[in-house]
């Protein structure tokens, strides 16, 4: 998609309208990256597909705030990360005894005589993320490329300009290293 390069750098020049030309072009495979995303978190996400595609999107075409794309690979780790932040911060508020706390709404003939704890794996892996990224930087691109933006290894190998069998050794290890910052769950 040479379009896409050629119009983030006419944002990057300052001309807004080229927002208004990059949506077009780019917002299916975003919409695709969403829903990828969403079909992972738990059950009861308000969050739709649509509204996070659309944070992400303002985000990333601020106009007041000068970005320096490096072409297309660039602009889709720079949406994964935006979606990434946007459910963090999702899940953070949803958490907020003004939002109701760790509480969910149940009918009262559902309700049940002890509740479960409610785990948030996100903020937990939100958290862990940032501690492997001190360690290793690269790993942490790449679970973000990977986990929240939905890409292939070689997608993501394409984006970091590195080798395919250099993103698996990466992957192997930012996964281990995940599992034992998680406490031994899935990540």
């Amino acid at each position: 998609m040479p379009d896409v390069t050629r119009i983030l750098h006419q944002l990057e020049a300052g001309d807004a309208s080229a927002a208004d030309e990059l949506l077009p072009l780019v917002y299916a495979e975003l919409r695709k990256l969403a829903d990828q995303r969403l079909a992972q978190e738990k059950p009861g996400q308000t969050l739709q597909a649509t509204a996070l595609v659309h944070e992400a999107y303002v985000r990333l075409v601020d106009v007041d705030q000068s970005q320096d794309w490096d072409g297309r690979g660039h602009f889709f780790a720079a949406a994964a990360e935006a979606m990434r932040r946007i459910l963090v911060e999702n899940a953070r508020s949803k958490q907020c005894i003004k939002r109701g706390g760790g509480m969910q709404r149940l009918d009262v003939d559902q309700v049940p005589l002890v509740a479960k704890e409610v785990k948030e794996d996100l903020l937990a892996l939100d958290e862990a993320l940032q501690r492997l990224a001190a360690v290793d930087a690269e790993a942490a691109k790449l679970v973000n490329l990977r986990y929240f933006g939905g890409f292939s290894n070689a997608q993501a190998a394409s984006m970091m300009d590195i080798s395919p069998r250099t993103a698996d050794r990466i992957w192997a290890f930012a996964r281990a290293w995940l599992f034992q910052a998680l406490g031994g769950s899935n990540a």
